[in-house]
């Protein structure tokens, strides 16, 4: 509230300017600024674009203008303008900066490598230019380079906390766990991490006869992938209550070692301790060599076995399951989700292919409307337990990375995960078997955005398997 307050004073100094002095070119300037920081980024531009009109030279002007259009998501016209801003003001570390930014966002990687090394070189102490060339050495899969990036940008700027959540999630990508566990720890910041007057566990207390509470934090798949750690702290003496989402209450009853299972949201009973359940790795010292029941904690319903047998049918050719999609709204949607047209182009048609989607996208009803012969069941499922029983129902589940994956691997069902170039960390780098699951098998992007070679890869192992 303060903030805004001095923003709008700020705001009303300039305009006083400007009922002086028509034209003033400060004035009109940072009444840009001013609306750009107070996110009013239309009117920003018309500012920014006036103070031009009256001086034509200002590259702090133009790299403001970029940084409208950049946040207006008009990025080819905000890179226009970051250049722009340069060809003025070649020194411009700024201006190098926010284009390296933009360049990113158009995919132009090599160009916004050179952007932030040309900022950097410029001012040497730039510590938010070694974070974000971090974060693109992150995202085109170079985290050992981006471990370096992150250290510097640390070195450089003392308290300076921001980079330990991604220098975590890159240890993590190429299996240094031990450093992975704790830098991953500063994933509190960015999520909305419960907080309860129970002390947290940390592995070192003593749970003999304690009740402790294992709380979710993320999505579905990371729910069902970590909750294998209750059966763990049950070993430890403790009274286990663990809190999950409610599509997974039916999946989870029957999980070793929890006493009590609670909807996410609902009452809790007393307890002497808690833990999020993506820190019980870092609690239980894990390591690639001693990850906990890859072969499978959770089992179907057997009487929903029974009754999805009774929907199939007999069995006329080899099943597979697919999932093609996962949340719209996951940061990474664009890169992890596949289109079912595409998926099928290289798909054998000698199987009988079930559509374990819960929610379908436009674009791939309208692909599935041209295949009758998919059996769509999404409308009758109801929550995981269908879901997992038809993965027992299955010869493979073939999946983008998404909650079924790991539904698959808990259960212990063969499951084949195509993921894209730069995954996420839990699927590490390389490799085409998981750690954390024996069932699974992985299949890699070897260029970014393109899936035709795992499509292929897939088909042409799809069809071995069911000749």
């Amino acid at each position: 509230m303060v903030k805004a307050q001095r923003w709008a004073e700020a705001a009303a100094l300039f305009h006083q300017v400007l009922a002086a002095r028509p034209g003033h070119f400060e004035a009109l300037h940072m009444l840009g600024a001013v609306a750009l920081n107070t996110k009013q980024f239309v009117e920003a531009l018309a500012w920014i674009e006036k103070s031009l009109e009256v001086n034509p030279t200002s590259a702090v002007a133009y790299s403001n203008r970029g940084n409208a259009f950049k946040s207006l998501k008009q990025a080819q016209a905000a890179l226009d303008s970051y250049n722009k801003a340069i060809a003025l003001k070649p020194d411009y570390a700024d201006a190098y900066y926010n284009r390296a930014a933009t360049q990113k966002e158009l995919q132009q990687f090599d160009a916004a490598l050179e952007s932030y090394d040309r900022a950097i070189a410029l001012k040497p102490d730039f510590a938010e230019a070694h974070y974000n060339r971090g974060n693109l050495l992150r995202d085109t899969r170079r985290p050992e380079a981006a471990i370096a990036s992150y250290e510097k940008s640390m070195a450089l700027k003392p308290g300076y906390t921001v980079p330990n959540l991604n220098l975590g999630l890159c240890h993590l990508q190429l299996g240094h766990f031990e450093q992975g566990w704790d830098k991953y720890e500063w994933r509190r910041n960015e999520n909305a991490f419960r907080d309860f007057p129970q002390p947290r566990w940390t592995g070192a207390e003593s749970l003999a006869g304690k009740t402790i509470l294992l709380h979710s934090e993320q999505g579905l798949g990371d729910t069902i992938q970590f909750s294998r750690y209750a059966t763990l702290v049950s070993k430890l003496g403790a009274r286990v209550v663990l809190d999950v989402q409610e599509p997974l209450m039916g999946l989870m009853a029957g999980l070793e070692g929890v006493e009590l299972l609670v909807a996410k949201g609902g009452a809790l009973p007393p307890f002497d301790f808690h833990c999020p359940l993506l820190s019980l790795p870092r609690a239980f010292k894990t390591t690639l060599q001693n990850l906990p029941s890859a072969d499978g904690y959770l089992a179907p319903r057997p009487e929903k076995v029974t009754q999805w047998q009774a929907r199939l049918g007999p069995r006329t050719k080899p099943r597979v399951g697919l999932v093609w999609s996962g949340s719209a709204g996951h940061k990474n949607d664009h890169n992890r989700s596949i289109l079912l047209s595409e998926l099928l182009k290289k798909l054998p048609g000698n199987c009988q292919y079930i559509s374990l989607q819960k929610e379908t996208r436009p674009a791939d009803q309208e692909c599935l409307n041209r295949h009758p012969e998919i059996l769509q069941l999404g409308q009758e499922i109801t929550d995981f337990t269908d879901t997992a029983a038809l993965c027992e129902l299955v010869d493979v589940v073939v999946s983008a990375d998404t909650s079924v994956v790991h539904l698959a691997g808990a259960t212990g069902r063969p499951v084949w995960v195509l993921l894209p170039f730069n995954p996420d960390w839990r699927w590490l780098l390389e490799r085409s078997d998981s750690p954390w699951y024996d069932s699974a098998t992985l299949y890699r992007q070897s260029c970014m955005g393109d899936w035709r070679e795992v499509f292929d890869k897939v088909g042409a192992d799809l069809a071995r398997l069911t000749s």
